[in-house]
């Protein structure tokens, strides 16, 4: 049966609310490639970078064009050349190029000029600047080949975009940058977003392929990679057919995380909503470069009480655990082991040992709603069974009304009440019911 749409709203909307909350004021560098930029749906990724802009996300929006450039240079007649992977830049075309990220940067002002038009922020006015942000310096001559005007970053201006951003400005920045000798240079945009999501210390580095995120050639999706895990799979890029721009993304994922930016998302230009999804939803959509995971499992602490009673409560009124109180946690909380995902506790679950009798009670169990169909539950046994060990405990037992068959495909087996410790027999509640389960611990 399907759930009322208003109702789909409402919990969709209550669920946005902390990011929405933990992203305002943060700064996100979003890097528009060329691909993007020409699909038919860079029309909603506009509108959506206005409405982040009208959630007080500071924005720097660096934009690519590769593909235009490619064509131009085609359509022309132009020769041009490659060499490692990277484009020489002469003066016939250095000239073409500046005409086409001219033209881009003119068209997408005015796109997100007029982004919220039609929109529930309709009338709200975006500032778009541009500017001399990025310093180049020529790449110079490589085993005999003379880059000419290709070149890269020599410094941001970090103060300058700084100040934009604090006027409530968008900051948008193409690939042709100035030397201090005034000369112009062709950069690599994805070189240019990691050097500025390192200056500025953003928060985010978001970037957009045709593909919803990192997908192997044997169709496994990564939702989240490690920098190292993206250098070992760059450096058999053979074997996973990635596209020049992916690469160029993925090398500049590895500068910006192992230099202090948090993540690096990369998510598909073809879908709408995409990028809405992949920050305002618990799990995403697409992959995230990360240096630390986004998920962790660590002992609970005093902070962790109104997670842990928002995820046991509606289990409580249902009768399906004992109510806890405040008081009680804040006595019991070194007990608790929690799940932790963007600071919102998923899931929780308490050892007691009973040190005289050499076992522990293994209690409130929970993960919730959304993540039931995850493994997080068996992650919590693991993790209760090493802790058990530790204690030199030689079982643990559970008290359950509910998730009797949970339990026993994970290896306990029923068991009789006077095979619980002393103490916890003269609490055992009769007119609940409770079920005795055991595991050994080996």
């Amino acid at each position: 049966m399907h759930k009322n749409p208003i109702i789909n709203l409402v919990e969709e909307f209550r669920h946005s609310v902390p990011y929405i909350n933990a992203h305002r004021g943060k700064i996100f560098v979003i890097l528009l490639s060329g691909e993007a930029i020409k699909h038919k749906n860079f029309i909603h990724i506009i509108n959506d970078i206005g409405l982040l802009h009208s959630l007080g996300i500071r924005l720097v929006v660096v934009y690519d064009a590769t593909p235009q450039i490619k064509k131009r240079l085609i359509s022309n007649n132009i020769d041009f050349f490659y060499h490692k992977d990277i484009l020489v830049t002469n003066a016939e075309v250095l000239k073409l190029i500046k005409e086409e990220i001219g033209k881009l940067q003119l068209d997408i002002t005015a796109l997100l000029s007029m982004s919220l038009t039609n929109t529930p922020s309709q009338g709200a006015n975006i500032n778009v600047v541009s500017g001399n942000f990025v310093i180049s310096q020529p790449l110079g001559v490589d085993n005999g080949v003379d880059y000419c005007h290709t070149g890269r970053v020599r410094k941001i201006n970090k103060e300058y975009i700084k100040s934009q951003l604090e006027n409530r400005s968008i900051v948008l920045i193409g690939p042709i940058s100035v030397s201090i000798t005034g000369e112009s240079f062709n950069l690599i945009s994805e070189e240019i977003a990691a050097e500025i999501s390192v200056k500025l210390k953003a928060e985010k580095v978001i970037g957009f392929s045709s593909s919803q995120g990192i997908i192997n050639k044997n169709g496994k999706f990564f939702s989240e990679l490690f920098p190292s895990e993206v250098k070992k799979m760059i450096s058999i890029k053979r074997k996973c057919s990635f596209s020049a721009s992916i690469i160029r993304f993925l090398k500049s994922s590895i500068k910006s995380c192992t230099e202090g930016v948090r993540r690096c998302h990369l998510i598909s230009y073809k879908k709408n909503g995409s990028l809405l999804q992949e920050l305002f939803s618990r799990d995403g959509i697409g992959t995230q470069i990360v240096m630390e995971s986004s998920e962790k499992i660590r002992k609970a602490t005093i902070n962790d009480i109104g997670g842990i009673l928002k995820l046991i409560r509606p289990l409580e009124e249902k009768k399906i655990l004992v109510r806890r109180s405040r008081e009680q946690l804040e006595v019991e909380i070194d007990k608790f082991t929690v799940i932790v995902r963007d600071e919102l506790t998923i899931a929780c679950a308490a050892l007691y040992p009973f040190q005289d009798e050499k076992i522990g009670e293994m209690a409130c169990v929970v993960v919730h709603p959304d993540y039931r169909k995850s493994s997080r539950g068996e992650k919590l046994l693991q993790i209760i069974q090493k802790e058990a060990k530790k204690l030199d405990l030689k079982k643990i037992f559970v008290l359950t009304t509910y998730s009797i068959h949970w339990f026993q495909e994970k290896g306990f087996l029923l068991a009789d009440i006077n095979s619980l410790p002393e103490s916890k027999k003269k609490m055992y509640n009769y007119q609940r019911g409770s079920k005795v389960l055991e595991l050994n611990i080996f």
